[in-house]
């Protein structure tokens, strides 16, 4: 078919208005122009059994029709969807969309059309939308109600259960067994009444829109989810039944599957008269034949089955459409049908690209009506649905209460829109890259001499995010503004991105009183008047800086000395010894930066002129102050030592004691906890290095004769010295406390933690299997590399699939090969993978921290010895069949008590936000990160509103937090800045305004305003480092190699 050629992306050239989501053309490509003249009318069944009559040209194409029935719905997923209806011969067909409707339903007036799922998605956190997963949801119901989807008794009850739940809402005994009375959803209902009810109460407090998710997560192990069974017989005449699925053709022998034929093994899909063919790559290892034929009960049974595998094969493997092949000029051998829509890549993409309003939709069985958001999702894409149970941390004694202005229920979510997040993307991007595959079915017709086209890359498939509904995205996307990223334990609506938040009863974080852009009073002319009275000198917003920063880090104290002391007073989880290792090496410190912060506001105001001495010149310096300070801080010197034992001490304790564990992890889930605890723990080793940078921007402004400069080389003297005797205690923490962090991301695995293990870099690659590109999480260490998926689980944690050790391995490109952009071929000593990044800059750092690691671990001992707790290495080749990846229903119980018991765990950590933004961050990137820290007030305005609001931001982390006040205890809200783009807007965006610079991502753009040249230029500095990696030569030029 020739080679595929780069396209706009799908959302630039699909968010037309009039294609409402549903449009299904390529740029370049039309369908027929549709007839005017007379309509006729068509009944279509929806997927809740109620009827809908539509009227279109009698000439019109399918798509005219497919496309009213997705308008009237407002579904913006449509591609998963279809229309069958039973044709002249009573064979059930799916309606040609590019085809006249009047060539296809010959009676229009008596036949009735269904509205149904045609394309089930390997994952159902791939569907971005609730009104998305409510009609899966119908359609698993319709499929139990006709005994198409076959399991046992437990799953059948636990299926029930859920759908009772978003019916009639929590458990009552007497109305469950009443509602059962009323609907039968499986045939034998009534003996499974009891565990439907028992099930049942186990769901209580679940919306809809979580009962859908569940009832999704659970009908998707099973082995009949999305199967349509098509009769056959094999060559010895041996009655069998063939069915289409994402990952290939399945045979099955009643309903138990006994073969399946990968498309990464198909080369050509054919039929001639009533056999089906299928052309096998050749394998030195199968026992198979080259071709496979299937003899069905007539051509046009065998034509239509191979129609379902073609469409099947392209949604799922391709990443845009196929071009229709030219006309012959003479004859035509063979058939021109082709897939004709978007592939779910492109689905994937448009959704999560465009901005979609919240729309209110009926679930016609429910006591609740649902509304869904169709912006990005969480980010992303995208999505376990979570508990709701929202705690809210009790001010400790002594505390001060929460501001009054604070929203009700803002609580934690997870990473930025989440997610979300930009989602995880395709190696290949938006665009198609020369060399993409092709489709591999063609027919051959009666004379069989139709050539068909082969899929020479049978890993064209690219699997898109596991939007997380535990991204807040799952988002789908990160990209949004998300509440409180790690508060308390999170609800579903912020685990969710705020489009795809199946609670409807939280609030969007885009509606808070912090984000909604008319809760805070305008403060144009207020701050213009008082920037003009302020000083003009930089060193007094150097100055300044010290205090709002110092304000962050008296908070960050307060974490530990105040919020975790009080939660550890009041349970006896916590030995005498380690409280007594903690609390009094910090208490110290609070007293002494109160101290330190107060006298630094003195001196601003007395440099502002807002107190009574207007003595010009004595007061305008900060030197004296730092210098007195940081000779003060000296004399702590022992407590900042014992910092780091009371780290290690900590994470001991937790790995001894199961009570202590649930304690900080419960404490993590609050909302004034909003990064790591571990990592406040650090904080005053890091705020030595804040000191240092500080007072040298002090002494390369000041000339030698300036009053100020004497005190400012003496207090960086002083300081410097500090840093460097406890340097190598920090890099070492660092790493210490990285791998802490991550262990608890990762489930399936015994011993991370180990002496001389270093971090080196985590991020999201797509690896090449039987199923074609799946997305999956990568943790490189010196010594070996982990690949994980992203769980099905509140908890949100990452499974661990395999482990590569990185003693022998080589690393080389391999795109030419394979035919993916930016493609990865690692080789180890007992296993090889092919992986594939999103970008070719992301490539490179892979390509150079592996092979640095691979460097490192070759100078080593040798080979370290496996660690991993439960999971073999995955030995299979790209071209090997995939069916163990699959959990079987024998699984299900495990996985029904940890979707409802498991416990909770923070959705937004960074490894979260590089999965939902298909990126990386490197231990450079964190070690830089550590330095890069700012607070103060900022300016911010959407990008479609008029008015500033003032805000209190802290950037830490890779991360803007949002407070109404300096004063708050915790974040609103907060934005993970991996992914988007930092830049000063254009002379078209009409900003007419002093130091503004623009973040931007997909859709998603915020303008912020500071409030001189200097913290301008700060901020652009410090939040350029989160939007770009750092080189690692400049993190080696000044912190060597290093070993916990």
């Amino acid at each position: 078919m020739g080679e595929i050629e780069q396209k706009p992306s799908p959302g630039s050239r699909l968010g037309a208005p009039e294609n409402s989501g549903v449009s299904t053309l390529e740029h370049g490509q039309k369908l027929p122009p549709t007839p005017s003249g007379k309509l006729m009318s068509i009944k279509i069944q929806m997927l809740d059994d109620t009827q809908e009559a539509f009227e279109v040209p009698q000439r019109a194409p399918g798509k005219v029709l497919l496309d009213a029935v997705c308008n009237h719905l407002n579904l913006v997923e449509g591609d998963y969807f279809g229309l069958e209806f039973p044709d002249h011969k009573k064979i059930t067909v799916w309606l040609d969309l590019l085809k006249p409707i009047v060539k296809q339903i010959r009676r229009p007036k008596h036949v009735v059309v269904k509205f149904v799922v045609k394309f089930f998605p390997p994952d159902h956190t791939q569907l971005q939308e609730e009104l998305t997963r409510y009609l899966f949801a119908l359609q698993v119901k319709q499929d139990l109600a006709q005994g198409r989807l076959t399991c046992n008794d437990t799953s059948a009850a636990l299926l029930i259960s859920h759908i009772v739940q978003s019916e009639i809402g929590d458990f009552d005994e007497a109305s469950d067994r009443e509602h059962l009375a009323k609907n039968k959803y499986i045939p034998q209902q009534d003996a499974l009444e009891d565990k439907i009810v028992e099930f049942h109460h186990n769901h209580i407090g679940q919306t809809p829109a979580e009962s859908d998710f569940q009832l999704l997560e659970i009908a998707r192990r099973l082995e009949m989810y999305g199967i349509r069974l098509h009769p056959a017989k094999d060559r010895e005449g041996t009655k069998i039944n063939l069915a289409v699925a994402n990952t290939g053709i399945l045979v099955f022998q009643g309903f138990t599957k006994i073969n399946a034929f990968n498309w990464a093994k198909v080369r050509k899909l054919s039929f001639k008269r009533k056999r089906f063919l299928i052309k096998l790559r050749p394998d030195a290892n199968s026992s198979y034949q080259d071709t496979l034929e299937f003899l069905m009960a007539s051509r046009d049974f065998c034509k239509s089955f191979w129609k379902i595998c073609v469409e099947h094969h392209a949604f799922f493997r391709l990443f845009e459409e196929p071009k229709p092949k030219p006309k012959p000029v003479l004859f035509s051998r063979g058939s021109s049908f082709r897939f004709s829509g978007r592939t779910q890549k492109q689905v994937l993409d448009y959704v999560k690209e465009g901005g979609h309003k919240k729309v209110q939709f009926e679930r016609k069985h429910s006591k609740i009506q649902s509304i869904r958001s169709l912006a990005t999702p969480p980010t992303e894409p995208n999505s376990e649905v979570p508990k709701q149970a929202q705690q809210r941390a009790s001010p400790p004694p002594g505390a001060a209460p929460e501001p009054a202005g604070a929203p009700p229920g803002a609580a934690p979510a997870a990473p930025e829109e989440r997610p979300s997040p930009a989602p995880p993307r395709s190696p290949a991007g938006g665009g198609k890259a020369a060399g993409a595959p092709r489709a591999p079915a063609e027919e051959e017709e009666e004379d069989g001499a139709a050539a068909a086209a082969e899929d020479r890359s049978p890993q064209s498939k690219a699997q898109p995010p596991q939007p997380s509904t535990g991204s807040l995205t799952g988002s789908p996307h990160l990209s949004e503004l998300s509440i409180n990223s790690q508060g308390g334990a999170v609800p579903a609506s912020v685990i969710l991105s705020p489009n795809l938040s199946p609670d409807t009863k939280q609030s969007s974080p885009l509606v808070s009183p912090l984000l909604n852009d008319q809760a805070c009073p305008r403060t144009d002319d207020e701050e213009e008047g008082r920037r003009k009275r302020f000083p003009t000198d930089k060193a007094y917003f150097i100055a300044k800086e010290v205090s709002t920063t110092e304000r962050t880090y008296l908070k960050d104290l307060e974490v530990i000395t105040s919020w975790f002391q009080s939660t550890v007073s009041k349970e006896d989880a916590m030995p005498e010894a380690l409280k007594s290792l903690i609390f009094p090496n910090f208490e110290p410190l609070h007293k002494f930066h109160t101290s330190f912060l107060k006298e630094t506001e003195q001196r601003l105001a007395l440099w502002e002129g807002r107190s009574n001495a207007h003595i010009r010149g004595d007061y305008q310096r900060i030197g004296d102050v730092l210098l007195k300070n940081i000779q003060g801080m000296k004399q702590l010197a022992a407590h900042l030592w014992k910092h780091s034992e009371a780290l290690e001490a900590l994470e001991t304790g937790i790995r001894s004691s199961r009570r202590l564990e649930n304690l900080c992890r419960d404490f993590e889930l609050q909302k004034v906890c909003y990064l790591p605890l571990n990592t406040f723990l650090l904080r005053p080793l890091h705020r030595l290095m804040h000191y240092k940078q500080v007072l040298e921007r002090l002494c390369k402004h000041h000339p030698p004769s300036h009053p100020d400069f004497r005190d400012c080389r003496a207090a960086l003297a002083e300081i410097t010295e500090m840093v460097a005797q406890l340097h190598g205690t920090m890099i070492k923490m660092e790493n210490f406390q990285k791998l802490h962090e991550l262990k608890k991301d990762l489930i399936g695995i015994d011993n991370l933690v180990i002496p001389g293990r270093e971090f080196i870099r985590l991020g999201s690659l797509s690896k090449l299997s039987g199923k074609g590109l799946q997305q999956r999480m990568f943790f490189l260490f010196n010594d070996v590399l982990l690949y994980t998926s992203r769980g099905l689980t509140a908890s949100n944690q990452f499974k661990v699939h395999g482990q590569l050790p990185l003693y022998g391995m080589t690393i080389e490109e391999s795109e030419d090969e394979w035919g993916v952009p930016h493609c990865l071929t690692l080789r180890g000593q007992r296993q090889s993978i092919i992986v594939a990044a999103s970008s070719r800059s992301e490539m490179e750092k892979w390509v150079e921290d592996i092979q640095m690691a691979i460097d490192l671990a070759e100078k080593s001992s040798g080979p370290t010895p496996e660690f991993l707790a439960s999971s073999p290495p995955d030995n299979k080749s790209p071209d090997e069949a995939t069916v163990a990846d699959q959990e079987s229903e024998d699984d299900l119980s495990a996985s029904r008590t940890s979707l409802e018991r498991q416990a909770p765990h923070r959705g937004n950590t960074m490894v979260h936000v590089c999965w939902h933004r298909n990126t990386s961050v490197s231990m450079v990137d964190f070690s830089v990160a550590v330095e890069n820290q700012l607070s103060g007030n900022l300016l911010r305005k959407f990008k479609n509103s008029n008015g500033w609001q003032k805000l209190w931001v802290v950037f830490t982390n890779f991360c803007l937090f949002f407070y109404k006040s300096h004063q708050d205890n915790h974040p609103l809200a907060s934005l993970p800045l991996l992914g988007y783009s930092l830049t000063i807007p254009s002379e078209s965006e009409d900003i007419h305004k002093d130091y503004v610079f623009k973040l931007h991502f997909k859709s998603h753009v915020y303008y912020f305003r500071a409030e001189s040249e200097y913290t301008f230029e700060r901020w652009m500095e410090v939040i350029r480092s989160a939007t770009s990696s750092a080189s690692r030569t400049h993190i080696l030029s000044h912190k060597e190699s290093h070993v916990y």
